[in-house]
């Protein structure tokens, strides 16, 4: 017999327990768990981003920043259960081996919990191998391979706000629709491009376009001027980017400078945040089209939480900083509700419960996919802008049915078919 079940036992063989209502009994029994349950007496977590390279600004230390304030939010005195919450960060540097590395020293030797945001494709997959071998969660935010949820899910992972079936199945059906119906894409050497050009590839030809050519970049790249120039020759309706982060915001100036958009053909990224936006300008930017999971300026409760985050990082939030703070909150309120920090308990609470924290609504799927709403956007024209970081128009909400890859067409082996 462990420690909770004697502690509940003695709990519900008091004597007054014959005149205590169920829902006492049940927070006697939660209590119980609780404090027999959070290891090592602290639930400690671990922010694994890019601190300083392609993907820092949308991630990075803002990432923590979120962290930060979702056990604010979660508990004004830090802890649960009174068991200390606590946050480590490090810089992954974008290399699998040393999220892998940083994941297991964590975790042997820092007794962290739960790793979250994790951009990189193949970051987030390393670390995803870890946990699952650790018994151990990462909660990833800010990668956007497929694969995490498909071919390579875990039952110790969840994919938090993005993916690139879902950023393909808004944009790419998006432009298809409106005529723009032969595509070239440049896509980054890695696994997440790969990943962006084929879910995006699908969908276009799934919608009555066709792929005209393709070519990949190496990783981070400074100078897009010959795939540009190979995609100009193309005469493709629209020259699709398949990367992110600095890549993404160089190929469009570059673009830019060329003339190619003025020239009549219609650039679209298939992933591209806000951080991107403000680094290109509105005079560069108006008129691009993209999916996000999250844009602060959407209602009051985006904004309030947004306003909060800027008056820390000086930034309005990314989607993949928003899915930091929206992942640790529901954490924290899965080891509230099930008395324990153990990857099993919380991951299958997690599973089972709907989730709306006012920043995202919806559910984790068998697969490990949060499926929720997402958002097709179209940049502003610099005119139509009323204040700092004020750039999208909401073109329409993608429902999280249409957002997922359905599962009837899931690799992942937690599916049942």
């Amino acid at each position: 017999m462990n420690a909770a079940t004697r502690s509940t036992e003695t709990c519900y063989k008091s004597p007054k327990r014959k005149t205590i209502a169920a829902s006492l009994a049940l927070m006697c029994f939660a209590s119980a768990n609780a404090h027999a349950g959070i290891s090592d007496d602290v639930v400690k977590i671990g922010v694994l981003t890019d601190m300083g390279g392609t993907y820092a600004d949308f991630t990075g230390q803002g990432a923590v920043v979120a962290a930060q304030m979702a056990i604010k939010d979660f508990s004004a005195d830090g802890t649960v259960f009174g068991k200390k919450i606590e946050i480590v960060s490090a810089d992954h540097q974008n290399k699998a081996d040393i999220g892998a590395e940083r994941a297991r020293s964590w975790i042997d030797r820092d007794k962290v919990d739960v790793i979250t945001e994790l951009v990189t494709t193949s970051v987030a997959l390393s670390v995803m191998d870890v946990v699952a071998q650790k018994d151990k969660i990462a909660l990833v935010s800010g990668a956007a391979s497929l694969p995490i949820t498909n071919e390579r899910c875990n039952a110790n992972t969840v994919h938090w706000v993005y993916d690139s079936y879902g950023l393909a199945a808004g944009t790419a059906k998006a432009v298809v629709g409106a005529g723009k119906k032969n595509w070239y894409f440049i896509a980054a050497d890695y696994a997440a491009g790969q990943a962006m050009m084929d879910g995006a590839a699908q969908v276009v030809t799934a919608s009555g376009g066709k792929v005209v050519g393709s070519t990949k970049h190496p990783f981070p790249n400074a100078d897009f001027s010959s795939f540009l120039l190979s995609a100009q020759a193309s005469r493709a309706d629209v020259i699709a980017l398949a990367n992110g982060g600095q890549d993404t915001i160089t190929a469009i100036k570059q673009a830019s400078e060329f003339g190619i958009t003025a020239a009549g053909q219609t650039l679209v990224p298939i992933v591209l945040f806000i951080n991107d936006v403000h680094a290109l300008g509105l005079e560069t930017a108006q008129g691009l089209t993209l999916t996000e999971g999250f844009y602060w300026n959407r209602d009051e409760g985006t904004r309030a939480f947004a306003r909060r985050f800027y008056d820390q990082v000086k930034k309005m939030p990314s989607m993949a900083q928003a899915g930091v703070y929206s992942s640790v909150l529901n954490y924290l309120r899965a080891v509230q509700a099930t008395g324990t920090d153990e990857a099993g308990a919380v991951m299958k609470h997690l599973k089972s419960t709907a989730i709306d924290d006012g920043l995202f609504k919806g559910r984790i799927r068998a697969d490990g996919k949060f499926a929720h709403d997402m958002l097709l956007l179209e940049v502003k024209k610099p005119s139509e802008s009323k204040e700092p970081w004020d750039y999208y128009h909401v073109r329409a909400v993608i429902p999280a049915e249409d957002a997922a890859l359905p599962l009837s067409q899931s690799k992942c082996p937690l599916v049942t078919q």
